[in-house]
């Protein structure tokens, strides 16, 4: 099985680019998302919240993920803290989730690919770039959040150019270039590719 990350900085289209993927056929792990859910629900993953948290960390409606934002947001070790116990359990579920594909490529979306580590357990990289001010843009009208806001967010991730380097495949998500006929014409790479990865 061919496993191919896709991963760009915040609002630089990955959901839009993966829905594309989904739509050729391609089985597309959405990291985010499948974290969300084990956070809530993973017996280690809230034992650890709540000990670097407290137990009010959760309430009925779930984690307080406001509160946790802005505490790991300027506290590094408990961000790492967390890390050490959410991306093995990630990993693994993943590496579940892939042997239930009848796929020979999966593609795995996750935003902090590089950052998180995870880059390293995948065949090639698939790295989605844009501008930053059109990033910018997208991300105030998605979330209705502050420029400083977001930017906030940016400066916490790699910068295109670096993820870019180390990416086999790279797809222009700016508002001059079309992005179905780039994801079109990478999906048949893919596919050439995907015999060599049994």
């Amino acid at each position: 099985m061919y496993k191919v990350g896709l991963t760009g900085g915040i609002g630089s289209g990955k959901s839009s680019v993966a829905k594309i993927f989904r739509s050729l056929g391609l089985p597309v792990y959405d990291t985010d998302k499948e974290a969300k859910v084990l956070i809530e629900k993973h017996p280690k993953i809230r034992t650890c919240y709540k000990s670097l948290f407290g137990d009010d960390i959760y309430t009925e409606m779930g984690l307080n993920r406001a509160k946790v934002a802005k505490i790991v947001f300027n506290d590094s070790f408990k961000l790492k803290e967390l890390e050490k116990v959410v991306h093995p359990i990630v990993f693994k579920h993943f590496v579940d989730w892939c042997s239930l594909q009848n796929s020979s490529i999966v593609i795995k979306e996750n935003a902090i690919l590089f950052e998180s580590g995870g880059a390293a357990f995948l065949d090639d990289i698939i790295t989605i770039s844009a501008p930053l001010e059109l990033r910018v843009e997208r991300v105030m009208k998605r979330d209705g959040v502050s420029a400083g806001d977001v930017m906030a967010r940016v400066n916490k991730q790699w910068s295109d150019d670096k993820k870019i380097a180390l990416s086999k495949y790279v797809i222009y998500a700016d508002d001059t270039v079309l992005v179905t006929p780039q994801v079109i014409a990478l999906v048949d790479e893919l596919k050439a590719e995907a015999p060599k990865y049994k």
